[in-house]
């Protein structure tokens, strides 16, 4: 036989009337994780709608409030940033597309203007194409000039640094996204690693 129930004893939460009475805390930890979600959502939403066509399905990363309810506390959108070839024209394009989908948040994260980097090198390299490609149409005889090796220079630097900074003590386990095919794949990490400490 179960123990009379306290005068003081906390309310239960055996029944569906009071299934989810919060304390003060879980209540602010319900509003943080509410607020969390919203600014989830509208970061990866922006970098959707600007995307179009070069980015995959968004997918979030939940965690279950004192409510009860599930919450996005991180997410990524999946894009194809890879070059168009033989097609430096389109290849311009494309990243212009790419790097506003990257800047497209009110907020961009670190990892979006990584991106918006790369994009903007891959279309100063396609640019170099295309200008090789009309100097040889006006001139078939002229020498041809060698892409600008600080390009690819730069773009070896830019992942290199993105994976000493992914493999670093803090986060062991991390690899980058070298070919920035999940530009927002870290966007949030760290913050839904961190969301368990809402409530303290």
């Amino acid at each position: 036989m179960p123990p009379p129930a306290s005068a003081n004893a906390p309310a239960s939460k055996n029944s569906a009337a009071d299934a989810f009475i919060l304390t003060d805390a879980e209540q602010k930890q319900v509003n943080k994780l509410a607020a969390r979600d919203r600014e989830v959502r509208a970061h990866e939403q922006a970098h959707k709608a600007v995307g179009g066509q070069y980015t995959g399905a968004i997918s979030y990363d939940y965690q279950r409030g004192p409510d009860g309810k599930q919450y996005a506390v991180g997410g990524e959108v999946p894009i194809d940033a890879s070059e168009i070839p033989g097609d430096p024209e389109a290849t311009i394009e494309k990243m212009r597309v790419v790097k506003a989908a990257a800047l497209a948040p009110a907020e961009p994260s670190g990892q979006d203007r990584k991106v918006a980097a790369m994009a903007d090198a891959k279309s100063a390299q396609a640019r170099a194409e295309l200008n090789a490609q009309k100097a040889e149409e006006a001139d078939p005889n002229a020498p041809k000039n060698p892409l600008n090796p600080d390009i690819n220079a730069q773009l070896a630097e830019m992942r290199q640094q993105d994976e000493a900074e992914s493999e670093g003590p803090n986060n062991p386990a991390e690899t980058a996204p070298t070919d920035m095919t999940a530009y927002a794949a870290h966007a949030y990490q760290q913050q839904s690693r961190a969301i368990t400490a809402l409530a303290a």
